[in-house]
């Protein structure tokens, strides 16, 4: 008996041979990498007992075996389950049986998925089988597989490729745990004493595709990682190999790397067998990081105070190209900087331990991008299995929206003392409080005591899954932050909100409107029940937005007082509710109000030109442990479309206001600085395209113009054209309309910054005050 080994899973597939199935798995073990073989396994669909003759009809000459072990679909109907040796029989199976209109369950999850999920296999595995070496990776055939608790350490390896603008290759940097080298085209030439980078020479680029090889597998990294490594470096890498007539072997024992792309997206995959893709942009917006721009230079700017190792961002393939013909080795520490700028981003956000954790926690691979769905579905599906239910398809048509969450109207104004309480985690509490479920639902319709949801929604008190689901993460979660393990906690944090999303996504095949609607139109309910309760206590409530209570405290307050005053009507809201609960429904509640934080002075605008108060928008002078911060939700200090001159602007004419100081000389002083020039670099828009630049036909935005001008200008001075596939676009509104802040030709239209960009800002605050923007600027603006 060979013993139990560790591993995680890396990569994943699953094909036909020899008149069978076999799936295949690439695992990083404590001894390197291993190939898992699983034979035995088999395709397979399902379809209602009651169509057994219809569908042995339309199966006629395809073979299959018939079983029945007690499921059912959501009508409660039986269900036979249908088993192929191969998935392209399956496939054709399929193909017939939708044809003959019978209806066909759960034929979309291909065999090595199933194979893991049915497991509760997420990421760390435990195998055995008939083990045997080759080239130094372990091969292990008729393996089987469990669950397991392993944790990886990734072994990890930055790539980053310079070509020209014809995607000609010029080097391909390469950076990891002692490796740093850039493989360049080209003579031999002595580095720089400024450089100092190991180069690897060499030929032309078919010896850099096959240099590239050799290195890759003498490193043998489970991870790439790059800058949008999978829709342009591993693409770009394969299309020149092809031209070689070269098939690129980046995969693990020399197995051959191929790339997809969806025509209708745009979207690129490539595979990797053993290996992972992961690119940095994709990374960090499936951990929720936000940046004005996502380009490497900027991202690098903002996380770690450094940039690209270019004279002209710019231009940088201009230089990139000069580099080449003049100055190689400078080419070559640019390339290598990059593979460190990623390197460092990696290592400074910690996204890899987020993505480790994540597929530990729903089985979704290393380099998923979004799988909000199928992560649920993995999670959800082998305890629906094991309860005798199998999983519906997806919505016709979509599905219903639902509601969206609570927002009350607020009251504008400029207050002093004001709180802001919030539910943790108020839709994941919803979902355990009151019993919110796929499999509930279809029990609870047809139990006599069960929990009334909404839109004709009930839910079992006892047959249900997900609020147990919950309640583990929710566990894992409160001792993640304890060790202020931030990684794992915004793991867990994601995948529990993303529960209610999926419910009412028409692209989740648990989609049904009573669900996302009992969780939404709950927290209607919840959020104008505690409004009510805190108003009770005499205070009054000026906003309220989906899990969050802005409570106007009346009397005079200081930080002490009102922190006081907060923790106990959160107290005394979550007393409410448990009351309530118990009471009415017989439940015990999950809800959790906390007092969150105290504005010593606050904001909120009305709607620009009305007199009705603005939604998901404000200002405030927060107080906390004696400490002063202006915070601004919605407003322009915090989007990214408006120019740096009124985002300064507002954050000093708030401060200002916030201290009862008199915000004239400010007024009159910015006016002055812009008519005079003072300020014109703080005048430039960045916008970005958000489709290729000959898509804008109709619509012609201010950003869309200047990039046509700028390109128009790129191609006089023959520099590679910019904005043809999007990217984001600097200009400067002139007295000839938008023009690219690079190319400015004309005089800056002033007026324009100071009606659109200076008067509104100051005209949203200044009347709660009694002043207004005319008022102080009327008689400079007349000599203008």
């Amino acid at each position: 008996m060979n013993p139990i080994q560790q591993g995680f899973v890396l990569t994943r597939h699953s094909r036909d041979r020899h008149g069978h199935t076999e799936l295949y798995y690439w695992l990083c073990t404590p001894d390197g990498p291993a190939r898992l073989t699983v034979r035995g396994e088999r395709a397979l669909l399902m379809v209602p007992v009651a169509e057994r003759n219809q569908a042995e009809t339309a199966l006629a000459g395809v073979e299959y075996e018939w079983a029945e072990p007690g499921l059912k679909n959501f009508a409660h109907q039986p269900l036979a389950v249908l088993y192929f040796n191969t998935i392209s029989s399956q496939a054709q199976a399929v193909q017939r049986l939708q044809a003959a209109g019978t209806e066909v369950l759960e034929y979309d999850f291909r065999p090595h998925e199933r194979y893991l999920f049915s497991r509760f296999i997420r990421g760390s595995v435990e195998f055995t089988g008939q083990v045997r070496q080759h080239q130094g990776i372990q091969q292990v055939d008729n393996a089987r597989l469990r669950a397991g608790s392993w944790q990886p350490r990734f072994r990890v390896l930055s790539l980053d490729v310079e070509c020209s603008g014809k995607g000609e290759l010029y080097s391909v940097g390469l950076y990891g745990g002692g490796l740093a080298r850039v493989i360049m085209i080209g003579a031999s030439e002595p580095a720089t004493t400024d450089t100092g980078t190991d180069i690897r020479w060499v030929q032309d680029e078919r010896t850099l595709l096959q240099a590239l090889e050799e290195e890759l597998n003498r490193y043998d990294p489970d991870i790439l990682i790059g800058w949008n490594l999978v829709a342009f470096d591993l693409r770009l890498l394969l299309k020149r190999a092809a031209l070689h007539g070269l098939r690129l072997r980046l995969g693990r024992g020399g197995e051959t790397a191929f790339v997809r792309e969806r025509a209708h997206t745009g979207q690129v995959f490539i595979t990797l067998p053993g290996r992972v893709a992961i690119d940095g942009i994709e990374a960090l917006k499936t951990a929720c990081y936000q940046f004005d721009s996502f380009s490497l230079e900027s991202v690098a700017q903002a996380l770690l105070g450094r940039g690209k190792q270019t004279e002209n961002v710019a231009d940088r393939l201009g230089t990139i190209m000069r580099d080449f013909r003049h100055n190689k080795p400078k080419l070559a520490a640019y390339n290598l900087e990059d593979c460190r700028l990623v390197w460092d981003i990696f290592e400074h956000t910690q996204v890899l331990d987020f993505l480790r954790l994540r597929s530990r926690l729903t089985g979704l691979e290393l380099d998923r991008v979004g799988g909000s769905v199928a992560a649920f579905v993995q999670v959800y599906l082998p305890h629906l299995h094991r309860a005798g239910f199998a999983a519906p398809n997806l919505p016709a048509g979509g599905g219903l929206a639902s509601p969206g969450g609570y927002v009350m109207d607020s009251h504008p104004g400029l207050y002093r003392h004001v709180l802001v309480l919030d539910f943790k985690s108020l839709y994941p509490s919803i979902i355990r409080t009151f019993r919110i479920d796929p499999l509930g639902l279809i029990t609870g319709l047809t139990e006599h005591d069960a929990i009334p949801g909404f839109r004709g929604a009930r839910f079992s008190r006892t047959h249900h899954f997900l609020p147990d689901i919950i309640a583990g993460l929710w566990h894992e979660r409160d001792q993640a932050k304890r060790s202020k393990d931030e990684p794992r906690s915004q793991a867990i944090k994601i995948l529990m909100n993303s529960f209610y999303g999926v419910l009412g996504s028409g692209g989740c095949r648990f989609y049904d409107t009573r669900l996302a609607s009992s969780i939404t139109l709950r927290g209607h309910e919840i959020m104008q029940q505690s409004a009510h309760c805190i108003e009770q206590q005499g205070h009054k409530v000026i906003y309220g937005d989906t899990d969050s209570v802005f409570v106007w405290l009346q009397g005079d307050h200081d930080e002490a007082s009102a922190s006081r005053e907060g923790t106990r009507l959160a107290a005394l809201v979550n007393a409410h509710w448990q009351g309530w609960l118990q009471q009415e429904l017989q439940l015990d509640s999950y809800l959790e109000l906390q007092f969150e934080s105290y504005f010593s002075r606050f904001f909120m605008p009305t709607i620009r030109g009305r007199e009705e108060g603005s939604k998901k928008r404000y200002a405030g002078l927060r107080l906390q442990q004696g400490a002063a911060g202006l915070v601004f939700k919605g407003l322009e200090t915090v989007r990214s479309d408006w120019t740096p001159l009124a985002r300064a602007f507002q954050t000093e004419l708030f401060r200002l206001v916030f201290n009862d100081e008199n915000p004239g000389d400010l007024v009159q002083r910015t006016l002055s600085e812009i008519l005079s020039g003072e300020r014109d670099e703080e005048l430039v828009y960045r916008k970005r395209l958000r489709r290729p630049l000959a898509q804008y036909v109709k619509s012609q935005p201010p950003q869309v113009r200047a990039a046509r001008l700028a390109d128009e200008h790129n191609a006089r001075l023959g520099r590679p054209l910019r904005y043809q596939r999007a990217g984001v676009v600097a200009y400067v509104i002139t007295v000839n309309g938008p023009e690219p802040a690079e190319y400015r030709q004309s005089a800056i239209d002033y007026q324009h910054y100071v009606d659109k960009q200076l008067k509104p800002v100051a005209d949203a605050i200044l009347p709660f005050v009694g002043l207004s923007f005319e008022g102080i600027t009327g008689r400079q603006l007349g000599l203008f």
